[in-house]
């Protein structure tokens, strides 16, 4: 009889007990307060649960982890720039092909659309077509038709630089957030925006645009009915962006194919498996798995049965795509990277995120805090941090990290200088101009890095890990961009 009166007692007891560690996890209940999230009783402090990061359009998912940076090859051009290091990559988000040629002509014609007062947006924005004239070749034929003619759409665009790529990122930016917002109907499309009356994914968030709105969300908040839309709902995307040279290179070899319980058991030189660059799977046995020069004068292969199947650039998805379904990420096209270009990097940056070229910045405000008003194109006035306390959290040089431990000034040689020492070797030379009689550094804070190989290039620039530099103003025929984004939140997306 005991027993049987004593189990309704365990059983309420454990019901209890249940109740008690239900209401702790409770996602909606403050951990710290008991208080709960999203209820007007409580003053309605609205909190987003279990929100991801969902995958902006063309993105693909690369899942982070440790790799070893740096050189795989003989270093035949005797930079010395590149020295093996053990990092760490965090998740990221990554264009799975280069922005191509209708990519871009869409951003150019929204900027003739809207800019209508200020032309000159459109004008520098415009890629360089000049960049495919030769003095030595007839290629004239491209300067018009490669990045207007339909055949090209799916082309990568080039005569791009590294400053016309980061304003594209900045453009994608705000085009997808503005749609999202409208797929939330919270705004409704407006196609008659002009000049600086245009959608801004900073603006908005600071309550400096208006927009055509259809239905703002309800508010929580018994003091307000409705609200916008803010970063802690988790619908709006972080930023398009160019990726840093770490990401690149870590994404480009795609080892999450090529390992095994966290072993990488073979190193690869170039974005597939073996030291070939033809596929070996028998189905494509003896196919170039990218495009490239194969020897001098030799750009596509022999007609009748031409092997890489592009005298100048092909579509972006042409070849196979590496096990994190990017697609030519060795050949084509070269491609920007967010990086300032220093020979020694490798022994400066972090290794987690490694990165060189931060400049921090904050949103320009008034003495009240407020924002101030927009710039005549409409974008908030961003300032490189200059608040002696806020830079010295950073760094030493109150918001710029690209100088970091430089030696630039150091860097002017004597011409009378010994080159074969072992302070300038031999490559070093194509880092410096001659000027009378010293030799001065071609590098500084506009030397951006590209990384890739293109069509016009030989195998060995199709290892991900070579690395070269130009001028941030600069573009050419060889080198094209794709879009990155960061990953928040669980580095596996789920």
């Amino acid at each position: 009889m005991y027993k049987l009166r004593a189990l309704p007692v365990v059983f309420f007891a454990a019901l209890i007990l249940l109740s008690c560690r239900g209401k702790r996890g409770d996602p909606n209940v403050s951990a710290t307060t008991g208080w709960r999230y999203n209820d007007p009783d409580n003053g309605g402090f609205e909190v987003t649960v279990g929100a991801e990061q969902q995958t902006g359009p063309g993105l693909v998912l690369i899942e982070g982890g440790r790799f070893t940076m740096g050189r795989v090859q003989q270093d035949v051009m005797f930079d010395w720039n590149n020295e093996p290091r053990t990092v760490t990559v965090s998740s990221f988000y990554m264009d799975e092909t280069e922005v191509r040629n209708v990519d871009y002509r869409e951003y150019l014609f929204w900027l003739r659309r809207v800019y209508l007062d200020y032309p000159e947006v459109y004008r520098r924005a415009l890629p360089d077509t000049l960049v495919w004239r030769s003095p030595m070749g007839y290629n004239d034929p491209y300067v018009q038709y490669y990045f207007r003619h339909p055949s090209y759409n799916d082309y990568p665009v080039v005569g791009v630089s590294w400053v016309k790529a980061n304003d594209y990122c900045l453009w994608r930016t705000d085009r997808v957030n503005e749609q999202l917002l409208i797929d939330e109907g919270e705004l409704n499309p407006d196609p008659n925006q002009l000049n600086e009356k245009n959608f801004n994914t900073e603006a908005y968030l600071a309550g400096q645009y208006e927009g055509v709105v259809n239905q703002l969300r309800p508010s929580l908040n018994p003091n307000q009915t409705e609200r916008r839309t803010n970063f802690e709902d988790g619908l709006l995307l972080p930023g398009y962006r160019l990726p840093t040279e770490a990401e690149w290179e870590f994404a480009a070899y795609a080892l999450r194919g090529n390992t095994f319980e966290e072993r990488v058991y073979e190193r690869r030189i170039y974005p597939w498996d073996g030291h070939n660059v033809r596929n070996s799977v028998k189905r494509h046995r003896g196919d170039m798995m990218a495009n490239f020069v194969r020897g001098r004068g030799d750009m596509m292969g022999v007609a009748g049965g031409l092997n890489d199947n592009g005298s100048i650039t092909t579509d972006v998805k042409s070849y196979w795509p590496n096990d994190y379904g990017l697609y030519c990420m060795a050949g084509n096209v070269n491609e920007w990277v967010q990086d300032v270009y220093r020979p020694l990097s490798s022994m400066d940056v972090d290794g987690f995120n490694p990165f060189r070229g931060n400049v921090f910045t904050d949103l320009r405000r008034d003495a009240n805090g407020v924002v101030v008003p927009k710039d005549r194109l409409g974008r908030l006035y961003i300032d490189t941090v200059k608040d002696s306390d806020v830079a010295d959290r950073y760094n030493y040089q109150k918001g710029d990290y690209r100088n970091y431990r430089d030696g630039d000034l150091q860097s002017a040689i004597p011409g009378g200088a010994d080159w074969n020492t072992e302070d300038n070797k031999p490559g070093s030379l194509r880092m410096y101009a001659q000027d009378q009689t010293d030799y001065t550094t071609l590098i500084n804070d506009n030397a951006r890095v590209y990384k890739g190989g293109s069509w016009k290039d030989r195998a060995y620039w199709l290892n991900p890990s070579t690395r070269r530099f130009l001028d941030q103003e600069s573009c050419r025929d060889d080198i094209g961009f794709r879009c990155a984004m960061i990953r928040v939140g669980s580095p596996s997306g789920f």
